[in-house]
Protein backbone atom coordinates (compact mmCIF):
# COMPACT_ATOMS: atom_id res chain seq x y z
CA UNK A 1 0.00 0.00 0.00
CA UNK A 2 2.89 2.52 0.93
CA UNK A 3 4.21 2.08 -2.87
CA UNK A 4 0.63 2.77 -3.85
CA UNK A 5 -0.19 5.91 -1.56
CA UNK A 6 0.94 8.35 -0.09
CA UNK A 7 -0.52 10.99 2.62
CA UNK A 8 0.65 14.91 3.22
CA UNK A 9 -1.02 16.57 5.77
CA UNK A 10 -1.32 20.59 5.97
CA UNK A 11 -0.97 20.25 9.93
CA UNK A 12 -4.20 21.07 11.25
CA UNK A 13 -4.40 17.86 13.67
CA UNK A 14 -0.75 19.42 14.86
CA UNK A 15 -1.66 23.35 15.12
CA UNK A 16 -0.80 24.85 12.18
CA UNK A 17 -2.41 27.97 11.21
CA UNK A 18 -3.71 28.92 8.53
CA UNK A 19 -1.48 30.49 6.28
CA UNK A 20 0.59 27.56 6.52
CA UNK A 21 -1.85 25.34 5.63
CA UNK A 22 -2.33 27.23 2.62
CA UNK A 23 1.41 27.53 1.93
CA UNK A 24 1.60 23.74 2.48
CA UNK A 25 -1.77 22.88 0.55
CA UNK A 26 -0.04 24.68 -2.95
CA UNK A 27 3.36 23.06 -1.57
CA UNK A 28 2.03 19.46 -2.28
CA UNK A 29 -0.58 20.62 -5.36
CA UNK A 30 2.74 22.10 -7.23
CA UNK A 31 5.20 18.72 -6.17
CA UNK A 32 2.59 16.50 -7.97
CA UNK A 33 1.05 17.98 -10.55
CA UNK A 34 3.04 17.14 -13.01
CA UNK A 35 3.20 13.66 -12.41
CA UNK A 36 -0.32 12.65 -11.71
CA UNK A 37 -2.85 11.75 -14.50
CA UNK A 38 -6.03 13.60 -12.74
CA UNK A 39 -7.30 15.15 -10.11
CA UNK A 40 -9.91 13.57 -7.14
CA UNK A 41 -11.13 16.64 -4.85
CA UNK A 42 -13.00 15.39 -1.77
CA UNK A 43 -16.10 16.87 -0.26
CA UNK A 44 -14.67 20.11 0.34
CA UNK A 45 -15.62 23.08 -3.00
CA UNK A 46 -12.37 25.11 -1.75
CA UNK A 47 -10.17 23.07 -2.45
CA UNK A 48 -11.68 22.58 -5.93
CA UNK A 49 -11.63 26.36 -6.48
CA UNK A 50 -7.57 26.55 -5.23
CA UNK A 51 -6.63 24.44 -7.18
CA UNK A 52 -8.56 23.94 -10.32
CA UNK A 53 -6.29 26.21 -12.42
CA UNK A 54 -3.01 24.31 -11.86
CA UNK A 55 -4.72 21.07 -13.54
CA UNK A 56 -7.10 23.23 -16.13
CA UNK A 57 -3.24 24.56 -17.33
CA UNK A 58 -1.44 21.07 -17.03
CA UNK A 59 -4.86 19.81 -19.08
CA UNK A 60 -5.27 16.83 -16.22
CA UNK A 61 -9.29 15.83 -15.56
CA UNK A 62 -10.53 17.00 -12.63
CA UNK A 63 -12.90 14.92 -10.47
CA UNK A 64 -14.46 15.99 -7.34
CA UNK A 65 -16.54 14.17 -4.77
CA UNK A 66 -19.23 15.78 -2.92
CA UNK A 67 -22.23 13.73 -1.25
CA UNK A 68 -24.17 16.72 0.88
CA UNK A 69 -27.70 18.60 0.28
CA UNK A 70 -26.26 21.66 1.49
CA UNK A 71 -25.64 24.02 -2.12
CA UNK A 72 -23.38 26.90 -1.56
CA UNK A 73 -22.00 29.32 -4.09
CA UNK A 74 -18.28 27.64 -3.30
CA UNK A 75 -20.07 24.39 -4.50
CA UNK A 76 -21.67 26.34 -7.73
CA UNK A 77 -18.53 27.50 -8.99
CA UNK A 78 -16.78 24.21 -8.19
CA UNK A 79 -19.46 22.61 -10.62
CA UNK A 80 -18.22 24.96 -13.04
CA UNK A 81 -14.76 24.25 -12.64
CA UNK A 82 -15.03 20.20 -12.25
CA UNK A 83 -14.93 17.79 -15.15
CA UNK A 84 -16.70 14.81 -13.48
CA UNK A 85 -19.28 15.31 -10.22
CA UNK A 86 -19.44 11.91 -8.28
CA UNK A 87 -22.09 11.36 -5.88
CA UNK A 88 -23.44 8.73 -3.46
CA UNK A 89 -27.27 9.81 -4.43
CA UNK A 90 -29.47 12.12 -6.65
CA UNK A 91 -29.76 13.78 -3.27
CA UNK A 92 -25.82 14.37 -2.61
CA UNK A 93 -25.52 16.59 -5.12
CA UNK A 94 -28.46 19.20 -5.99
CA UNK A 95 -27.10 21.12 -8.53
CA UNK A 96 -28.04 20.58 -12.38
CA UNK A 97 -24.77 19.27 -14.27
CA UNK A 98 -24.49 16.97 -17.24
CA UNK A 99 -21.08 16.09 -15.29
CA UNK A 100 -22.78 14.28 -12.16
CA UNK A 101 -22.14 10.39 -11.67
CA UNK A 102 -24.34 8.55 -9.38
CA UNK A 103 -21.76 5.95 -7.71
CA UNK A 104 -23.35 5.03 -4.58
CA UNK A 105 -21.17 4.74 -1.70
CA UNK A 106 -18.26 2.62 -1.18
CA UNK A 107 -18.39 0.13 1.53
CA UNK A 108 -15.70 -2.26 2.71
CA UNK A 109 -18.09 -5.23 2.44
CA UNK A 110 -15.05 -7.59 3.37
CA UNK A 111 -14.55 -5.68 6.64
CA UNK A 112 -18.38 -5.33 7.32
CA UNK A 113 -19.76 -8.46 7.48
CA UNK A 114 -22.90 -10.47 9.04
CA UNK A 115 -22.23 -12.44 12.24
CA UNK A 116 -24.64 -14.07 14.76
CA UNK A 117 -26.83 -11.73 16.87
CA UNK A 118 -26.06 -11.77 20.57
CA UNK A 119 -28.92 -13.97 22.40
CA UNK A 120 -28.81 -10.72 25.39
CA UNK A 121 -32.38 -10.08 27.01
CA UNK A 122 -32.52 -6.40 26.05
CA UNK A 123 -32.80 -5.83 22.35
CA UNK A 124 -30.30 -2.98 21.99
CA UNK A 125 -31.11 0.09 19.65
CA UNK A 126 -27.81 1.37 18.64
CA UNK A 127 -26.67 4.77 16.71
CA UNK A 128 -23.27 6.19 15.41
CA UNK A 129 -22.53 9.34 14.71
CA UNK A 130 -20.85 12.68 16.28
CA UNK A 131 -23.35 13.74 18.92
CA UNK A 132 -25.00 17.13 17.41
CA UNK A 133 -27.87 18.50 16.96
CA UNK A 134 -28.40 17.60 13.13
CA UNK A 135 -28.34 14.06 14.00
CA UNK A 136 -31.64 14.61 16.16
CA UNK A 137 -30.64 12.52 19.28
CA UNK A 138 -33.30 14.13 21.25
CA UNK A 139 -35.71 12.47 19.22
CA UNK A 140 -34.44 9.09 20.19
CA UNK A 141 -34.78 9.85 23.76
CA UNK A 142 -38.27 10.81 23.38
CA UNK A 143 -38.92 7.70 21.50
CA UNK A 144 -36.88 5.31 24.41
CA UNK A 145 -39.30 6.97 26.83
CA UNK A 146 -42.27 5.96 24.85
CA UNK A 147 -40.92 2.46 24.54
CA UNK A 148 -39.80 2.27 28.29
CA UNK A 149 -44.02 3.49 29.27
CA UNK A 150 -44.96 0.92 26.67
CA UNK A 151 -42.71 -1.71 29.24
CA UNK A 152 -40.78 -3.02 26.56
CA UNK A 153 -37.09 -4.74 27.04
CA UNK A 154 -34.36 -2.42 25.76
CA UNK A 155 -31.68 0.07 25.56
CA UNK A 156 -30.00 2.34 23.51
CA UNK A 157 -26.18 2.39 22.85
CA UNK A 158 -24.60 5.79 21.37
CA UNK A 159 -21.45 5.70 19.83
CA UNK A 160 -19.89 9.32 19.26
CA UNK A 161 -18.61 12.21 20.94
CA UNK A 162 -19.72 15.92 20.54
CA UNK A 163 -16.62 18.10 18.94
CA UNK A 164 -17.78 21.81 18.37
CA UNK A 165 -19.03 24.07 21.34
CA UNK A 166 -22.01 23.95 20.69
CA UNK A 167 -22.16 20.15 20.42
CA UNK A 168 -20.79 20.26 23.55
CA UNK A 169 -24.08 22.34 24.68
CA UNK A 170 -26.24 20.12 23.10
CA UNK A 171 -24.67 16.91 24.83
CA UNK A 172 -25.36 18.17 28.01
CA UNK A 173 -29.06 19.09 27.48
CA UNK A 174 -29.26 15.31 26.24
CA UNK A 175 -27.80 14.04 29.47
CA UNK A 176 -30.55 16.76 31.07
CA UNK A 177 -33.55 15.09 28.92
CA UNK A 178 -32.33 11.62 29.79
CA UNK A 179 -32.12 12.39 33.99
CA UNK A 180 -35.71 13.89 33.68
CA UNK A 181 -36.90 11.10 32.00
CA UNK A 182 -35.68 8.57 34.77
CA UNK A 183 -34.08 6.53 31.14
CA UNK A 184 -30.68 6.75 32.49
CA UNK A 185 -30.69 2.51 32.87
CA UNK A 186 -31.74 2.85 29.06
CA UNK A 187 -29.86 5.03 27.16
CA UNK A 188 -26.00 4.98 27.36
CA UNK A 189 -23.43 7.03 25.31
CA UNK A 190 -20.08 4.80 24.62
CA UNK A 191 -18.18 7.92 23.04
CA UNK A 192 -16.28 7.63 20.32
CA UNK A 193 -15.39 4.15 18.38
CA UNK A 194 -12.46 3.67 16.52
CA UNK A 195 -13.48 2.88 12.64
CA UNK A 196 -11.02 -0.51 13.71
CA UNK A 197 -13.92 -1.56 16.26
CA UNK A 198 -17.04 0.24 14.80
CA UNK A 199 -17.95 -3.31 13.03
CA UNK A 200 -17.93 -4.62 16.56
CA UNK A 201 -20.28 -2.32 18.19
CA UNK A 202 -22.79 -3.00 15.00
CA UNK A 203 -22.43 -6.28 15.39
CA UNK A 204 -23.22 -6.18 19.52
CA UNK A 205 -26.91 -4.23 18.39
CA UNK A 206 -30.25 -5.35 17.01
CA UNK A 207 -31.09 -2.40 15.15
CA UNK A 208 -29.58 0.95 13.60
CA UNK A 209 -31.78 4.00 14.64
CA UNK A 210 -30.24 7.11 12.54
CA UNK A 211 -32.58 10.36 12.56
CA UNK A 212 -30.18 12.38 11.06
CA UNK A 213 -31.75 14.53 7.91
CA UNK A 214 -28.35 15.87 5.76
CA UNK A 215 -30.02 14.21 2.53
CA UNK A 216 -27.37 12.30 1.95
CA UNK A 217 -26.81 8.84 2.35
CA UNK A 218 -25.17 8.47 5.73
CA UNK A 219 -22.31 5.61 5.65
CA UNK A 220 -23.15 3.94 9.00
CA UNK A 221 -26.21 2.95 7.78
CA UNK A 222 -24.75 1.79 4.94
CA UNK A 223 -22.38 -0.13 7.24
CA UNK A 224 -24.80 -1.86 9.43
CA UNK A 225 -26.88 -2.52 6.44
CA UNK A 226 -23.92 -4.48 5.33
CA UNK A 227 -23.11 -6.34 8.43
CA UNK A 228 -26.79 -7.17 8.17
CA UNK A 229 -28.44 -5.22 10.74
CA UNK A 230 -31.96 -4.08 10.53
CA UNK A 231 -31.57 -0.10 9.82
CA UNK A 232 -34.25 2.55 11.09
CA UNK A 233 -33.76 5.74 8.85
CA UNK A 234 -35.31 9.12 7.98
CA UNK A 235 -32.79 10.31 5.83
CA UNK A 236 -34.88 11.03 2.46
CA UNK A 237 -31.33 10.11 0.41
CA UNK A 238 -32.87 6.19 1.94
CA UNK A 239 -36.18 6.41 0.53
CA UNK A 240 -35.78 4.91 -2.57
CA UNK A 241 -33.21 2.87 -1.44
CA UNK A 242 -34.62 0.80 1.83
CA UNK A 243 -37.82 -1.23 1.50
CA UNK A 244 -40.81 0.79 3.65
CA UNK A 245 -40.15 -1.32 7.30
CA UNK A 246 -36.97 0.35 7.58
CA UNK A 247 -37.97 4.15 7.03
CA UNK A 248 -39.48 6.54 9.11
CA UNK A 249 -40.69 10.13 9.53
CA UNK A 250 -38.48 11.93 12.75
CA UNK A 251 -41.75 11.91 14.98
CA UNK A 252 -40.86 10.20 18.36
CA UNK A 253 -44.02 8.16 18.03
CA UNK A 254 -43.86 6.61 14.43
CA UNK A 255 -40.23 5.60 15.77
CA UNK A 256 -41.22 4.06 18.62
CA UNK A 257 -44.28 2.11 16.60
CA UNK A 258 -41.32 1.02 13.90
CA UNK A 259 -39.05 -0.48 16.59
CA UNK A 260 -41.94 -2.10 18.83
CA UNK A 261 -42.46 -4.41 15.42
CA UNK A 262 -38.29 -5.38 15.39
CA UNK A 263 -38.91 -6.26 18.96
CA UNK A 264 -42.10 -7.59 18.97
CA UNK A 265 -41.40 -9.96 16.11
CA UNK A 266 -37.72 -10.49 16.91
CA UNK A 267 -36.22 -9.06 13.92
CA UNK A 268 -32.41 -8.68 14.68
CA UNK A 269 -30.97 -9.73 11.14
CA UNK A 270 -31.46 -8.55 7.94
CA UNK A 271 -29.36 -10.46 5.20
CA UNK A 272 -31.19 -8.24 2.47
CA UNK A 273 -30.12 -5.59 2.84
CA UNK A 274 -26.36 -6.73 2.82
CA UNK A 275 -27.50 -7.61 -0.71
CA UNK A 276 -28.21 -3.89 -1.75
CA UNK A 277 -24.78 -3.05 -0.09
CA UNK A 278 -22.77 -5.28 -2.41
CA UNK A 279 -25.10 -4.55 -5.53
CA UNK A 280 -24.72 -1.09 -5.26
CA UNK A 281 -22.12 0.52 -2.94
CA UNK A 282 -19.44 -1.79 -2.71
CA UNK A 283 -15.90 -0.31 -2.71
CA UNK A 284 -14.92 -1.74 -5.32
CA UNK A 285 -18.13 -0.81 -7.74
CA UNK A 286 -16.98 2.59 -6.49
CA UNK A 287 -13.26 2.87 -7.07
CA UNK A 288 -14.21 1.39 -10.32
CA UNK A 289 -16.73 3.95 -11.47
CA UNK A 290 -14.28 6.55 -10.47
CA UNK A 291 -11.10 5.58 -12.39
CA UNK A 292 -12.88 4.32 -15.48
CA UNK A 293 -14.71 8.02 -15.22
CA UNK A 294 -11.29 9.98 -15.00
Amino acid sequence: MGEKVEVCSLGKERGANRFLRIFRFYKFLFASALRVDAVFFHMCPEYVLAGALVFKILHKPIGFWYAHGKVSLKLKIAEKLSDKIFTSSPEGFRLKSNKIIITGQGIDTGKFQIKTASNSARFKIISVGRIAPIKHHEILVETADILNKSGLEFEVRIAGAPILEKDKTYFESLKKLIKEKNLEDKIFFNGSVSYRNISDFYHNGDLLVNLSQTGSMDKVVLEAMSCGIPVLNSNEAYFSVLPQKYLTSNNPKEVADKIEYFIKNKVNRAPELRDIVIKNHSLDNLVSKIISSL
